[in-house]
């Protein structure tokens, strides 16, 4: 079962803490000692190619998937990597793993949508032990491990660890789960990140505390090449992300769409015919057309007769220079 996101995570800042968040204080101290036992007793597995974690500090999403896919272009596009492989839990899938995604067989609930999304860019491979992904990743020549959501994963050795910030979200009350969205300890933030990737305007002053040693790539997610915006047509927008907020803004505020009316899912939520029934009745109503994320849509039922329109994103590097540097200076010495 997976749950919506507490609107208190992501409260204004300064606000008065509500009672349930200040009540989970003492279950975010006990998530903290079983964080750090975790941590302290796993001795990660070092595989023989450079390997390239990708992660976020917060539950729900950050971006992770674009930045992956936009990274993987990278590495390919300046001959970093020839054939680089995807590794992921498959969070959402009833698969345990370690196996590699197949597009043509494998659905959202097989792998999980993310997974799905990956593969068609290269060889993913999923299973909630990642080691053994990534041997199997390197029985079929994979030259670069590209770790999708590993941040937190003690399991492997690192030689690059980005970490992922999405300037509308930051980190919200930056309490620890379950009174917050941090997944691991404030003062910890950055102590384990090699460069941060900061998507958009870093409207929380998340990167408040940055250290000037850490490289600092800014980026932006803008519609795909194939997308097509359409400012006066109605839509009415759903999600079932992290935070969905942060798909709803995007479609409005720097796309400029008529959203009329927004209907919020949990994470990952397991589509039914009765969700889609409920949101073309509404949409019918209100004479909009439905529109969705990728990740989403993977995640529908069929019906005849009722269309669900995408918004195809990718991720643009505003300094690319930077990043290859740090890509250069932590996994040249490996490849």
């Amino acid at each position: 079962m997976t749950l919506k996101t507490p609107s208190f995570w992501y409260r204004p800042a300064g606000s008065k803490p509500p009672a349930v968040e200040r009540l989970l204080i003492p279950a975010a101290a006990v998530y903290r000692f079983l964080y750090d036992i975790h941590h302290i007793m796993k001795r990660p597995y070092k595989a023989r190619v450079p390997v390239l974690c990708i992660g976020n500090l917060v539950a729900g999403g950050t971006g992770k998937t674009p930045t992956a896919i936009a990274l993987l272009k990278t590495l390919k596009a300046h001959g970093i990597a020839k054939n680089p492989a995807f590794l992921i839990r498959g969070y959402g899938g009833a698969e345990i793993g370690p196996m590699r995604v197949d597009p043509k067989i494998h659905t959202a609930w097989d792998v999980g949508d993310e997974a799905l999304i990956l593969a068609q860019h290269a060889p993913t491979y999923v299973g909630g032990d990642r080691a053994a992904s990534a041997q199997m990743a390197l029985e079929n020549d994979a030259d670069l491990i590209i770790m999708d959501d590993g941040l937190q994963n003690p399991s492997i050795h690192k030689d690059l660890r980005l970490v992922v910030v999405n300037g509308e979200m930051g980190f919200g009350n930056k309490r620890l789960l379950p009174a917050g969205p941090m997944r691991q300890p404030l003062d910890e933030n950055y102590s384990m990140a090699d460069g941060v990737i900061l998507i958009g305007e870093d409207r929380r002053n998340a990167l408040q505390g940055l250290p000037d040693s850490i490289p600092l790539i800014q980026a932006q997610l803008k519609p795909s090449a194939s997308a097509q915006i359409d400012t006066q047509t109605k839509y009415l927008a759903f999600a079932g992300l992290g935070y969905p907020q942060k798909f709803f803004c995007y479609l409005k505020g720097t796309l400029g769409m008529n959203v009329v009316s927004e209907s919020a899912f949990s994470d990952h939520h397991p589509y039914e015919i009765s969700d889609l029934r409920a949101l073309h009745k509404q949409a019918e109503s209100l004479g909009a057309r439905l529109i969705t994320t990728e990740k989403d849509y993977l995640r529908l039922p069929h019906i005849e007769g009722v269309a669900v329109e995408t918004l195809p994103v990718e991720m643009c590097w505003d300094n690319e220079k930077a990043l290859l540097q740090l890509i250069q200076k932590h996994l040249k010495p490996q490849l």
